[in-house]
């Protein structure tokens, strides 16, 4: 059990880096150069970087360093762990992303900006909305990477993952209400709405994106599970996942012994955590697994007369 939970952690830590690499090469070639904003802890860095030249990856890290404690109190030490482990390599992938953007990507134009730093425009002057939309699709893309692999950039993505996890509430929303302040902020560095405006199609954006990668439209599955240890990984389930678990006696006809059939309802973004869960009890265990359309009640959606 403790090879495969090593095996899955590696995998799960080489998505996550991937999702970073995304997200900080999407801020380098898109947002910083063409003074986009958008929300989180990120945005806040972005901000400031725009009004004192403050590096961004600073005010990320400083930030980041005091709400881990609360990821480590609400979501338990594995979630803060990966949590501290994207902090500290997105902080490094802004970095380096801005120092090779600004060293070897050419463009026709360039943009001098308040630190003095000199910045591609790759896509030329007067394209702030192509790039506002391409560079929140790839941090949308990015993030939901990174969720789907039980990990999170830190900022308003703890408060997110910290209210997805007691309520079914899309993460993209949580994310877009949490950050509607921050991104109104950036009016009174550039003196515009048209930034403010910018700032809010990269949030709604980015939110889209998150929502369709990790919770497809926040759809539900069903899990029926049948194994000889349905006790533990009911335990588990119940324990790790937060999610109800009910025992249904059924009879096996081809050998009329009775057996114990466990019915989940679930998240879809849970989905891939409870086959690993029942993987490490029971490889052996009959499961099936089929989309329902809509899941009503204590810690679904709530029925509406």
């Amino acid at each position: 059990m403790d090879k495969l939970f090593t095996k899955r952690d590696i995998n799960d830590f080489a998505i996550i880096t991937l999702g970073l690499l995304i997200y900080a090469f999407a801020w380098a070639i898109f947002l910083l150069p063409y003074q986009i904003t958008t929300g989180g802890t990120a945005g806040i860095g972005a901000i400031i970087y725009y009004a004192v030249g403050f590096p961004m990856q600073y005010t990320y890290l400083i930030i980041n360093a005091f709400l881990i404690f609360l990821a480590l109190k609400v979501l338990g030490l594995r979630f803060t762990i990966r949590t501290g482990y994207a902090i500290l390599m997105l902080s490094l992938f802004l970095e380096v992303s801005q120092e090779f953007v600004q060293n070897y990507v050419q463009a026709d134009v360039y943009k001098t900006l308040v630190d003095g730093a000199r910045v591609p425009l790759i896509l030329g002057e007067g394209q702030e909305f192509m790039a506002t939309l391409l560079g929140s699709s790839m941090c949308g893309f990015a993030l939901g990477v990174v969720f789907n692999a039980n990990g999170s950039t830190g900022g308003t993505d703890i408060v997110a993952a910290c209210v997805n996890k007691y309520r079914d509430i899309s993460l993209g929303n949580v994310i877009l209400i949490f950050d509607l302040c921050i991104i109104s902020s950036c009016y009174f560095v550039f003196h515009s709405w048209q930034r403010v405006i910018f700032g809010i199609v990269a949030l709604s954006v980015t939110s889209f994106v998150i929502d369709y990668v990790v919770n497809r439209r926040q759809s539900s599955v069903q899990f029926f599970i049948m194994s000889k240890e349905y006790a533990k990984i009911a335990d588990r389930i119940n324990m790790e996942m937060h999610r109800g678990v009910t025992v249904l006696q059924g009879t096996g006809w081809y050998t009329k012994n009775g057996v114990e059939i466990l019915m989940v309802v679930a998240s879809r973004r849970q989905s891939r955590e409870i086959f690993h869960l029942i993987k490490e009890i029971d490889p052996k265990a009959f499961i099936t697994q089929s989309s329902v359309i809509g899941a009503y009640g204590e810690g679904f959606k709530t029925i509406k007369n």
